[in-house]
């Protein structure tokens, strides 16, 4: 496949200069801005729950040296609870101002997760090729967000692939590689706000793009990983979905 993507070479340089410049990002801060697309997400299929948000460089939780600062769900039970229904997500924006929002993958999406670096590389590659990717976040933490379409529920339940070994948020330090979000699984949907001066998840790609097979999208984005690893020492190389 690499020398599907070794032509075009001013298309290229142009699209590194763009993915590369400064974006806007979505302010939080801004409440009608903010109900706006968490609206928009659910109203793309991307179920929805509330998240704890930053409380300075802490997390608004309660638990003591929490490992996930202000990325993780506000209940145990954010799988039943996320949800796309409107009016549920407008009551938990205007009462919960400050929240972040999740979304629930393995239902309706997935999310390819990659180090920043790689991933800039791979949208650069993937839209020098022609192929169709879908939307796409940025975490000022140092990671990227392909959103996908989900792998689906195959009729045998051996073939699901479930998330918690490879991608679970307190274990993601171990896997600093591709990480594949299915079912078990999330992540912030933006906006959403960081622990930090100005850090936060947002768009780079919006959700007027259709979501794509993640198989698609998974030898490039793979690849670049690879380049990745061999530069960055002590970085591991993919993480997979495992089996039951």
């Amino acid at each position: 496949m690499s020398a599907t993507f070794g032509g075009r070479t001013g298309l290229r340089g142009k699209l590194s200069q763009w993915l590369r410049g400064r974006r806007p990002k979505e302010t939080a801060a801004d409440d009608g801005g903010r109900e706006a697309l968490l609206l928009a997400a659910a109203a793309a299929g991307l179920p929805l729950a509330p998240a704890a948000h930053p409380a300075g460089f802490r997390c608004s939780c309660d638990r003591v040296g929490c490992p996930t600062p202000a990325r993780h769900p506000v209940s145990f039970a954010w799988q039943t609870q996320s949800t796309t229904d409107r009016a549920q997500i407008e009551r938990w924006a205007r009462h919960q101002p400050q929240a972040n929002f999740i979304t629930a993958t393995g239902m309706v999406h997935d999310v390819l997760d990659v180090p920043l670096d790689a991933g800039r590389e791979a949208l650069e590659r993937l839209l020098a090729a022609g192929v169709e990717v879908g939307p796409v976040a940025e975490s000022d933490d140092g990671r990227m967000l392909f959103f996908t379409l989900t792998r689906g529920t195959p009729e045998d339940e051996d073939e699901w692939w479930p998330c918690e070994l490879d991608c679970h948020p307190e274990t993601m330090d171990e896997h600093p590689g591709l990480r594949w979000h299915c079912r078990g699984s999330y992540v912030l949907v933006p906006p959403a706000r960081l622990p930090g001066e100005d850090q936060s998840v947002h768009w780079v790609r919006g959700l007027e793009h259709p979501l794509p097979d993640p198989l698609t999208l998974l030898e490039v984005l793979t690849d670049s990983c690879a380049r990745y690893a061999g530069e960055e020492p002590g970085h591991a190389g993919t993480a997979w979905p495992l089996h039951h």
